[in-house]
């Protein structure tokens, strides 16, 4: 049997490590902010698709009505002005590849929505008792799009390949050191922390990324983006009380949300008017 010692097998393994890494770093489109992008998109894509049907098989689905129409329109605008702007900008369009969808689901207690990879979108009718209008809609599902758009899925997942990587092989020459501690931590408090110290903060850069780009593509779709502060105020009245600290929170607060909002709206709407297509 072959021995090597530990330094020249630590070295082995991060050279092996940053040969995977290097080279699959991508760019967030606009913020141009790196990414590590291992999975293939259209992989993360085609699981998406399927999670979708899925959802949908087992949803209350509501298939007509005046909801819906504002849903899918906001949404076709924002297909719209989201290609165009990457074609006039004589860059690749990073919707290429979406097979867009719309639903809207029958559940009042739910207040939310979300954007799969490739563009499968779901609003839920609780969330429409907070948006009020078409211009605070279009800035939730601007959220949502930019996040697909921005690739987080699957950057999250190939941030959560390379964790796992890396203290898999740090643990083996610690004497599993890394898992004790993380247990006995999980034990003690209930919180893991390696939930706390790496992929919350990760979570929360994404989210305040996506709250951005969400902001760029309904304000080139031609909606109102100073309502998206009118928003979040309801949502913190909604939310009073119940927010938990930022530090546990994979989201910012509604008044971080809030500030970052009103530090940005003249500059988007300077920068990026409403398209004309």
């Amino acid at each position: 049997m072959y021995n090597i010692n530990r330094r020249k097998f630590l070295g082995l393994i991060g050279c092996g490590c940053c040969s995977i890494v290097l080279p699959s770093c991508t760019s967030v489109p606009i913020t141009e902010r790196k990414q590590l992008s291992i999975i293939p998109e259209s992989r993360i894509n085609r699981q998406a698709a399927v999670a979708y049907e899925n959802f949908r098989s087992k949803s209350k689905i509501i298939n007509t009505g005046s909801q819906l129409k504002q849903i899918i329109n906001i949404g076709k605008k924002m297909e719209n002005a989201v290609s165009a702007f990457f074609l006039n900008q004589g860059k690749n369009d990073p919707t290429k590849n979406f097979e867009w969808d719309y639903i809207l689901v029958d559940n009042d207690k739910v207040v939310n929505a979300w954007c799969m990879p490739g563009g499968k979108i779901a609003v839920y009718t609780g969330l429409l008792k907070i948006t009020k209008n078409i211009d605070a809609l279009s800035i939730v599902m601007g959220h949502e799009i930019a996040h697909a758009v921005a690739r987080h899925s699957v950057e999250r997942m190939s941030q959560a390949m390379t964790i796992n990587l890396g203290t898999a092989v740090a643990d083996i020459f610690l004497g599993g050191a890394i898992n004790r501690t993380r247990n006995t931590v999980g034990q003690n408090t209930g919180l893991d922390i390696f939930q706390l110290g790496i992929m919350n903060p990760f979570g929360r850069k994404q989210e305040t990324e996506a709250d951005y780009l969400g902001l760029i593509f309904s304000s080139l779709s031609g909606y109102d983006i100073r309502e998206s502060v009118n928003l979040w105020k309801r949502m913190a009245e909604k939310n009073k009380g119940k927010e938990p600290p930022v530090f546990l929170s994979t989201h910012p607060s509604s008044s971080k949300r809030i500030e970052n909002l009103q530090g940005w709206i003249n500059e988007v709407m300077i920068d990026y008017p409403p398209i004309k297509i």
